[in-house]
């Protein structure tokens, strides 16, 4: 039980770092569709799809390789730590070498918006290139922080890094165009240089605060040492470049969707079904948030545990209260949908109209994370025995539905057709992760248990949306009955948990 208690209370600081970081954020939603037309929100949605698969290259799947290290040569901890981000620097420099003297041909590729100035496209992929070498050369410091068990400061910093981001997006969104309106001093000067309604304010935003995050980092940066171990070096490039591959994989499947609705639908919407899309996609963000908080947690957790004796039934205990937690979440979200629809809500009507338009696709989205969820604890069995190249195959064919569904189906459904692909990709990599892993390192997790509680929340999620036409009583009715079903059945090992 102490092993139990240990990772729920990792796992809860990492998650109330994650949530207070990501909750900030969520809240500049509804600043974005009131400040931008569902088009001009489309290309924030579409630059920000192509950062994140970018960081996943440029991470180089070095996070996952740092902690398997360590815990596999804990005599050579520096060693590891040299290596790691040495892996990660030469790669960043490169990316920078590769790209920022090709900015303009990169964007004529990734523009999606032609009523937007191209220089000023331009501008918006330089940000993103020193916001993605930045951030790259922030992984392996912020990893150390987790391995070192010190959650507090890693959520410290994760902390004042959406403060300074949601701070200046306010300042450049609201504080700025008062001061001009009410012709309050310095507004000579920002009339010199302020364009209101810009977007290029939002990654100037992320670029200072990713600044921010590095200067805070410099402790870390300061215990690197240049000492070079070329055998671990390659020893840890063939276990990480299988994790590269399954990362990369698995945020094609969680954005190659908006980039491909730039591409594939007709220049005059795709903009803004992208930007429709973005936006109802936020209402997961709980959802999401929930289940990073939990990777962040038991990643290293799962590794330092790995000997123990009853290793596999700790991680079966882990992931039932997990299905129950994630699968409540969703009944949640969507008895509440009513609600939060007022997070994305636009400047004016019609605007407003365009927005909730994409409604119908959250529950679809959901569940689709939900699936993510699952998969990201059954990926356990891949990690500890150093087979990470079935993380490569399970994300590898998830990759292949999101590519090969959306190519077929964009053109006739747009976004709906992306949000059922979604989730069609992270349903198979969960039944592949848990076929294959229960053949190679089998863990007794309760199958029957965890199904019935995913079916459950399946229906009453149906019941609450479609039937009941998103009533919130009803809904709310439908979560407070599965909770108190959740109890009955777990009391027992909840009191025990209560009483120790």
């Amino acid at each position: 039980m102490s092993t139990a208690k240990k990772f729920a209370g990792q796992t809860a600081v990492y998650g109330l770092s994650t949530i207070a970081g990501r909750v900030l954020s969520f809240f500049l939603t509804p600043v974005y569709t009131r400040a931008y037309s569902a088009r001009v929100y489309g290309i924030f949605g579409n630059l920000y799809s192509y950062a994140s698969m970018l960081n996943a290259l440029l991470a180089f799947g070095m996070e996952t390789t740092f902690f398997r290290y360590l815990n596999k040569r804990p005599d050579d901890k520096q060693k590891v730590y040299n290596n790691a981000f040495g892996a990660i620097l030469a790669v960043a420099l490169l990316f920078l070498l590769v790209t920022f003297p090709f900015s303009n041909i990169i964007t004529g590729w990734i523009e999606i918006d032609s009523t937007t100035p191209f220089v000023e496209y331009v501008l918006y992929t330089k940000y993103f290139i020193g916001i993605l070498v930045i951030d790259a050369l922030c992984v392996i410091p912020f990893a150390k922080i987790r391995a070192d068990g010190r959650p507090g400061r890693y959520g410290l910093i994760k902390f004042l890094n959406i403060v300074i981001f949601v701070g200046l997006n306010l300042i450049f969104i609201y504080g700025l165009p008062f001061i001009i309106k009410h012709n309050l001093p310095g507004t000579i000067w920002l009339n010199g240089w302020y364009k209101h309604g810009w977007l290029g304010y939002v990654f100037m935003s992320n670029l200072i605060a990713s600044v921010a995050t590095l200067l805070m980092l410099l402790p870390e940066f300061m215990k690197l040492r240049p000492r070079f171990s070329k055998a671990l070096f390659i020893e840890m490039l063939v276990y990480s470049w299988p994790v590269l591959i399954a990362n990369f994989s698995y945020l094609i499947n969680e954005n190659l969707d908006k980039i491909l609705l730039g591409k594939l639908l007709p220049v005059n919407v795709s903009a803004t079904q992208v930007g429709i899309y973005t936006a109802c996609a936020k209402i997961s963000i709980f959802l999401s948030i929930f289940v990073n908080a939990f990777r962040l947690g038991a990643e290293p957790f799962f590794f330092s545990h790995a000997k123990n004796k009853n290793a596999t039934q700790t991680y079966a205990s882990i992931m039932n209260y997990f299905v129950i937690a994630v699968c409540m979440i969703f009944v949640a979200l969507v008895a509440n949908i009513e609600l939060l629809k007022y997070f994305i809500k636009g400047k004016d009507a019609t605007q407003t109209a365009i927005y909730w338009s994409g409604i119908d696709v959250i529950p679809v989205l959901l569940f689709g994370y939900v699936s993510l969820g699952i998969y990201m604890n059954l990926s356990v069995w891949y990690k500890l025995t150093d087979q990470t190249k079935y993380g490569l195959y399970i994300s590898g064919v998830g990759a292949l539905v999101t590519i090969i569904l959306n190519l077929i189906f964009i053109p006739y459904y747009g976004y709906i057709a992306s949000a059922w692909i979604s989730l069609t990709a992270y349903a198979s990599m969960m039944m592949l992760s848990y076929i294959w892993g229960q053949k190679n390192y089998p863990i007794p997790y309760n199958l029957k248990k965890n199904l019935a509680y995913i079916v459950t929340s399946i229906v009453m999620v149906f019941v609450s949306f479609t039937i009941f036409k998103r009533n919130i009583f009803i809904g709310n009715g439908l979560l407070l009955l599965f909770a108190a079903g959740a109890f009955y059945f777990e009391r027992k090992q909840l009191i025990a948990i209560l009483k120790r």
